[in-house]
């Protein structure tokens, strides 16, 4: 039962802090690249700037140009967006709005947590152009950070910037498969890729290669049947489920 537990506490640690690891290969990366952190606090008023950080007013977002790609870390994943210039930005957000009217007033208001996570379960977003305060929402911006860990080179910054605007309007959502980071990877790259996808993947996979996961679902199904019986809906997921891990793994 210790091990059970110990197993548990492991995956659940690797899930919550996906982000932090994601974090530490930015810095790493950052200090091979030519990446730069821009504070959007509005009471910054004076800009510094060093080899590879530069800090500044959101109200006057120096150091900043057209075509950029911006990230933004958040608790377990990061948010990214395309800078359009005049502190503009387009980013990719689940919306469910855009599915119940056309109204482009009410579409453009700020997105509540209510509608995001409508959007997420109906599998629906909106490309939508934010100002850099709305964006950022008070956390420091990564500027360009990716391009020392993608392989392709980046295009040419007009031409990433028209992408993202030719992009605003209503797109599918999917959480692994179109999520804000395959919309500034194609638009800056030319090809849609998610670093924060491949990362769930390959935890989810270090998880069904334990064998200890068998154990765990095992214990699991064997509680359900002594709970609610030895029916289908008990019996039939601790068989499947058990023998699929087992293949897998």
């Amino acid at each position: 039962m210790l091990n059970l537990f110990t197993f548990l506490v492991e995956k659940l640690a690797i899930l919550s802090y996906l982000n932090f690891f994601d974090s530490k290969c930015l810095s790493d990366d950052g200090k091979r690249g030519s990446s730069s952190t821009i504070s959007t606090s509005n009471t910054t008023s004076n800009t510094t700037t060093s080899s590879s950080t530069t800090t500044t007013s959101s109200r006057r977002p120096q150091g900043l140009h057209r075509g950029d790609l911006l990230e933004v870390p958040r608790t377990l994943f990061s948010h990214f967006g395309i800078y359009l210039g005049d502190g503009r930005v387009a980013h990719l957000i689940p919306d469910i709005l855009p599915a119940l009217t056309a109204d482009a007033a009410r579409i453009g208001t700020v997105i509540t947590n209510r509608r995001l996570i409508l959007g997420c379960v109906s599998r629906r977003a909106t490309v939508r152009v934010d100002s850099l305060e709305d964006f950022a929402y008070g956390s420091e911006l990564r500027v360009n950070a990716m391009d020392a860990r993608v392989e392709q080179r980046a295009l040419p910054a007009e031409e990433v910037a028209r992408r993202a605007e030719g992009l605003v309007g209503a797109v599918p959502y999917s959480l692994l498969w179109h999520n804000c980071e395959h919309l500034v990877t194609h638009c800056r790259y030319g090809r849609a890729v998610s670093r924060q996808t491949d990362q769930f993947c390959e935890c989810l996979k270090s998880i069904i290669r334990d064998q200890r996961t068998i154990l765990v679902t095992l214990l699991l199904g064997i509680t359900s049947i002594v709970c609610f019986g030895m029916v289908p809906l008990t019996t039939l997921p601790t068989v499947l489920i058990s023998f699929t891990l087992w293949m897998a793994g």
